[in-house]
This record gives structure tokens, sequence and C-alpha cells, in this order.
């Protein structure tokens, strides 16, 4: 009954800045985890950051100190700030959850519910 829905990607110059959007709708649980996650071309989709709870976050070490993970609970809506992008940074990004994490959750199997997707693209 979840339904998420990423926006936010584009086409950037490297160092610059993008802020991705994943609305949330339907029913979700007190106890989650909300993550985001990216994929390059042919390489496996990884974690790129985890919310616990609304509080805790976890990130990759590939992102520390330029990526943050948010979420409004008014709008229902989670975001991923991403400041000094880079080539490497290339991937196609998607949210997910966990619903019945009681811990911070990095395994890509745990997820219940996928967005489609949002393309972010970094030239140098």
């Amino acid at each position: 009954q979840v339904r998420l829905v990423e926006s936010g990607g584009g086409s950037v110059q490297a160092g610059e800045s993008l802020r991705l959007s994943c609305a949330i709708t339907g029913v979700t649980y007190d106890r989650r985890c909300m993550g985001w996650f990216r994929q390059a071309p042919g390489k496996e989709r990884e974690v790129v950051a985890v919310l616990f709870a609304g509080e805790k976050a976890w990130y990759a070490d590939s992102v520390k100190g330029r990526f943050t993970i948010s979420q409004d609970n008014a709008k229902s809506t989670l975001y991923l700030q991403m400041n000094d992008l880079k080539p490497d940074d290339t991937t196609r990004d998607y949210c997910g959850e966990d619903p019945g994490s009681s811990y911070i959750q990095s395994d890509i199997g745990a997820y219940n519910y996928w967005g489609k997707g949002t393309q972010v693209t970094v030239s140098s």
C-alpha cells in the first residue's frame, strides 16, 4: 500500500548540487528505515544513505560529508541533499522503505517498497 515517487534528478557540472525528493503515500510503519540507493550502468545497486525511525542516519563512505538524508513528515517527503557532485555520482537513484527494521538496515534485500528512480548525471 506504500508508493514512492522520486524526483529532482538532472544533469549538472562537477562540484554543483542537487536535491532529490521521494514523495511517500499510503500506509507506513512506526519502526522503519527509509533509504536512498543508486545504480551505475553495468554495476550493482548500492546503498547511499539510510534514515532509521526518522532520527538516525547512516552514509556510505563515498558520500560522507557531501550528502545529507532528511525527512519532512508534514510533507511526507524524503530528501537527499547532494553537494560537491562528482562524475562517479552519475547513477540512477532510488528511494526504498524497509518497514520492519529495529536498527539501521543496509541490506538491500530487506527493503519492501521502491520507487522507479531518477537519473543523476554529472559531467567534468
